[in-house]
C-alpha cells in the first residue's frame, strides 16, 4: 500500500489564516524569546544591568560632546534627559531592527529542519528588546525624579501608541532585510552603518524643531513621530501633534505590509539558501 505524501509550502501571502497558525505556536515563540534573553546575558558579569549601562553610558557622551560643546538645543529641559528619552525608544528600535534582520541566518539549523512559522523568528526577536526596553526605563524614571518632571496620566495614553510604532516599524524593515539577508549575506555587514546614518535622520540628539523646512521630509521616518511625541508626553516640551501621530503610523503600516510580502514571497526558498 502506498503512503501518502505531505508537501508542505509557504503561502505567497499573508493571510488571516496565518496569524491564527502563529497563536498555534505561542509556546514556540515564548521558547525562542526566552532562548534569546539567556543568550543575551549568560556569563555575563553584570548580566540584566547591560540593558542600562549601554543608553546611559551614550547618554552621558552625547550630553558632553552635544550638550555642553556643541550647546545643542534640547527643548527647554535638561539635556541628560532630553537625549536619554529619545536613545531609549531609538535603542529599542536600532536593537530590534538588527536582531530581526538576522534572525533567519541566526537560526538556520532550525529553519533548514523542521517546519514552523517563519514570521515566528523576527516577532521573538523584538520581544525580547521590549524586556531590556523595559529595563533602561528605570533609569528614565530616576532622571525624570531627579529633574522634578511628572508627566500627566492622560498624556501617559500616547505611549503605547508610539511603542506599537516602532514595533511595526522595526519588524516591518526588519522583514524586508532579513529576506534580503538570506541570499545576500553582505547585509549583516551594511547594517551597522545603516543604522548610524538613521540616527542622525531621527531627532534623538537634536529636537525636531530644528531641521526647519526640512522636518516635513524627516516626518516620513516614522521614528520622528515616535521620539518627538515621546519627549511631549514625558518631558512636555511640545503639544502631543496627532498629525505626526498619525503620519507615522500610517507609514510604518506601509512597511509592515511591504515587509510581509516581501518575506512571504522569499520564503518558500529559506530552507535551500539559507
Amino acid at each position: 500500500m502506498s503512503k501518502a505524501l505531505i508537501v508542505i509550502r509557504p503561502k505567497k501571502i499573508f493571510r488571516l489564516s496565518d496569524l491564527k497558525e502563529i497563536w498555534n505556536y505561542r509556546e514556540l515563540l515564548y521558547f525562542f524569546s526566552w532562548r534569546d534573553l539567556k543568550v543575551r546575558y549568560k556569563q555575563t558579569v553584570v548580566g540584566i544591568l547591560w540593558a542600562i549601562i549601554q543608553p546611559f553610558i551614550t547618554m552621558v557622551v552625547f550630553s558632553v560632546f552635544f550638550g555642553s560643546l556643541a550647546k545643542v538645543p534640547s527643548d527647554n529641559v535638561p539635556y541628560p534627559i532630553f537625549v536619554y528619552t529619545g536613545l531609549l525608544f531609538w535603542q529599542f528600535f536600532s536593537d530590534s531592527l538588527g536582531d530581526v534582520s538576522n534572525s533567519l541566518i541566526g537560526n538556520q539549523s532550525i529553519i533548514t529542519k523542521v517546519y514552523f512559522p517563519r514570521l515566528i523568528l523576527p516577532i521573538s526577536s523584538v520581544i525580547t528588546k521590549l524586556v531590556d526596553l523595559s529595563i533602561g526605563a528605570v533609569i528614565l524614571a530616576g532622571l525624570m525624579i531627579y529633574y522634578h518632571i511628572t508627566p500627566t496620566v492622560t498624556s501617559l495614553a500616547v505611549i503605547p501608541v508610539v511603542l506599537i510604532i516602532t514595533f511595526m516599524s522595526a519588524v516591518g524593515l526588519g522583514l524586508i532585510l532579513a529576506a534580503t539577508n538570506v541570499k545576500y549575506r553582505d547585509v549583516r555587514y551594511a547594517l551597522p552603518f545603516f543604522i548610524q546614518l538613521l540616527i542622525f535622520v531621527t531627532p534623538v540628539i537634536y529636537p525636531a524643531s530644528i531641521a526647519g523646512k526640512y522636518s516635513k521630509i524627516l516626518a516620513l521616518n516614522p521614528m520622528m513621530g515616535v521620539v518627538q511625541n515621546a519627549r511631549a508626553v514625558l518631558l512636555g516640551t511640545t503639544e502631543v501633534n496627532w498629525t505626526l501621530i498619525a503620519t507615522s503610523l500610517i507609514g510604518c503600516i506601509v512597511l509592515l505590509f511591504v515587509g510581509i510580502y516581501v518575506f512571504k514571497k522569499v520564503e518558500r526558498y529559506f530552507a535551500d539558501i539559507v
